[in-house]
């Protein structure tokens, strides 16, 4: 039995709820012979697997390596297709008719922000005023129940090894590392890393030197190369951002950039050495490189090195 429509929303809600991405394909509109009509329509996840079908053969092919495409980039498409030998000459096609399909991810990324504090809490509010759907997490109940953020933000307290464990799972999301400390931030991408998850992105707060130092620690625990190399640092949009508020914006405005702007690809500069973006969140607007413009009391590397569970000045909101 094929699946009707009802199945395919079914299986859209079930994408949804598992955070993994999915385009849907309809058929909008035809003229003349075509295989698909009106209004069929295929479900394409990220996985590769799809269910539905727009008339099988070289054009759901092509429709499905669309799909592909607006997953990746989370813009919809419309794309028309001439059903003759001449436009498809190894198909065999003579029915000669005319095809249209609108293409749109049916799934939204999920921002999970590991850290409720004075940053972390302005961040899940801004991110769900912005249209994210927003999870926070911290390991001290009292501040996850304090956080100012609207009633559809999910809200975790517990351990960050209990937190993080169910927390990402999806390729869709979105994880933000903004904890009060670098010790803190060490435990959360520790535990990341255990569950094996590919989020979209990978975000923390802080310097390049922070980052160079739990990247080695890290690795030297065996965590892949790989998964250290997507972590974001120093993260958000340059804007020169000092207080709480104004690095929310940075932070958000990378995740709208990620999602629907020019730059979903991963700045070059945010990888340990290779340079440095001015005054994104963690970065000040000078070469000193510091964990947070205005702050004057950086750990220093060695007790970094040693595991030191120092204060982070970048969680402490700062009147310029």
């Amino acid at each position: 039995m094929g699946l009707n429509d009802a199945d395919i929303w079914e299986e859209i809600v079930a994408c949804r709820r598992s955070g993994r991405a999915a385009a849907l394909c309809t058929i909008v509109s035809t003229l003349g012979s075509t295989p698909g009509k009106l209004p069929m329509k295929m479900l394409v996840r990220s996985d590769g697997t799809f269910v539905g079908s727009v008339g099988g053969g070289c054009l759901e092919a092509e429709v499905y390596e669309h799909a592909r495409q607006v997953m990746a980039t989370l813009v919809p498409m419309t794309t028309s297709f001439s059903l003759t030998e001449e436009d498809y000459p190894d198909s065999g096609l003579v029915c000669g008719g005319k095809l249209t399909v609108f293409i749109e991810p049916v799934t939204w990324p999920r921002v999970h922000v590991f850290g409720a504090g004075h940053v972390g809490a302005a961040t899940a509010r801004l991110a769900a005023e912005a249209g994210f759907g927003v999870e926070l997490y911290d390991d001290r109940a009292d501040m996850v129940a304090a956080a100012a953020v609207p009633d559809s933000v999910g809200r975790h307290a517990g351990a960050w090894e209990q937190t993080a464990a169910g927390a990402v799972g999806g390729d869709l999301d979105l994880v933000l590392v903004v904890t009060r400390g670098h010790h803190d931030d060490e435990r959360v991408l520790r535990a990341l890393a255990a569950t094996r998850c590919q989020p979209r992105f990978l975000g923390m707060i802080g310097s390049r030197a922070k980052r160079r130092i739990l990247v080695e620690r890290l690795g030297a625990d065996g965590v892949p190369a790989d998964w250290l190399d997507a972590i974001e640092t120093p993260v958000g949009v340059p804007i020169g951002a000092r207080t709480a508020p104004e690095i929310a914006v940075s932070i958000v405005a990378r995740l709208i950039e990620l999602c629907r702007g020019p730059g979903r690809q991963r700045p070059a500069d945010s990888r340990g050495e290779a340079g440095s973006r001015v005054g994104a969140a963690g970065n000040p607007s000078d070469p000193s490189d510091r964990d947070q413009p205005a702050a004057d009391d950086e750990p220093d590397e060695a007790a970094l090195a040693a595991g030191a569970a120092t204060p982070d000045p970048v969680r402490r909101e700062r009147m310029p």
